[in-house]
């Protein structure tokens, strides 16, 4: 069965609210008949917690699901009691991250604004490295693997359509704050990027853009599949996913509007191609 581990287990619990609702029992009145409380049935059906079989077995007949749906869930389930284990390597991933790297690859789109930083995914290797030494990682060779392995990502057959918008300041900051050397081997990186891979769209929100503010990094998935719509809240120690309807379509009208005030995909690339006009002439003479 195709997915991750992670978009299986919300696609099985979106079965489980669907047969729900159709049954027409509130998420209160299923706990009443499974004896469990409330917030149990909402963890099941958000993908929160994995499903046990026994309490599939339950589901399945206090709500009638029939044979062909019934198999679909079992299906799923049987699938995630073989899921990836979080060990070896994978284990540096942060347990908030987890689920996002998890259900990456089975997105339909992506849509990510990033205010500071050039996001991982993004990412080449020298500044990899760079950003990790300069964060003190004790097991830099851990992280990096880690990091290399996600970006097969951007070559998988059917990959996401990527949707970035990086502020100015990203790039601004990693040219102050990176040796020269790092700062235009990314630029580079970007533009090569860019060149190759069709699926990848970059934008540049100028200081200059007509927005009062911008928001924390966070990043839109949608999904072609059951997996329901989310999106990923990024801050200092971790982050959140929300997976509401509503919750995702207000990040979804922010983005609009950012993306609106943004460079297109050809400005854009303008834009870097001055970037890297700039890095190696400091080269040249030597400034920072």
């Amino acid at each position: 069965m195709h997915g991750t581990t992670t978009s299986r287990r919300r696609a099985l619990g979106e079965l489980i609210r669907q047969a729900r609702t159709a049954a027409g029992l509130t998420q209160h009145g299923l706990a009443r008949l499974l004896d469990c409380g409330q917030a149990k049935i909402n963890k099941m059906e958000t993908g929160a917690v994995g499903v046990k079989r026994a309490d599939l077995d339950l589901l399945v007949g206090i709500l009638r699901v029939d044979r062909d749906l019934a198999e679909q869930m079992k299906e799923l389930l049987q699938a995630n009691e073989r899921g990836a284990r979080w060990d070896g390597h994978r284990a540096a991933v942060p347990r908030w991250f987890r689920a996002f790297t998890d259900l990456e690859p089975t997105a339909r789109d992506i849509f990510a604004w990033h205010g500071e930083r050039i996001p991982g995914l993004l990412q080449s290797e020298l500044y990899m490295l760079e950003q990790f030494t300069m964060a003190g990682a004790r097991d830099v060779k851990l992280l990096l693997r880690n990091r290399l392995e996600r970006k097969k990502v951007l070559d998988q057959e059917n990959p996401p359509q990527y949707h970035f918008i990086l502020s100015e300041a990203a790039f601004r900051r990693m040219i102050g704050g990176l040796p020269l050397a790092v700062a235009l081997d990314q630029v580079q990186y970007l533009l090569a990027l860019d060149l190759t891979h069709p699926h990848l769209h970059l934008h540049a929100l100028p200081f200059a853009a007509d927005v009062l503010y911008v928001p924390n990094d966070y990043t839109i998935m949608t999904f072609a599949n059951t997996t329901k719509d989310c999106v990923f809240l990024e801050y200092l120690e971790g982050g959140d996913d929300m997976n509401s309807a509503d919750e995702v379509e207000r990040f979804v009208r922010n983005w609009d509007g950012l993306r609106e005030a943004s460079l297109t995909e050809q400005d854009t690339r303008g834009y870097l191609t001055g970037l890297e006009r700039e890095l190696v002439e400091r080269r040249s003479t030597g400034s920072r």
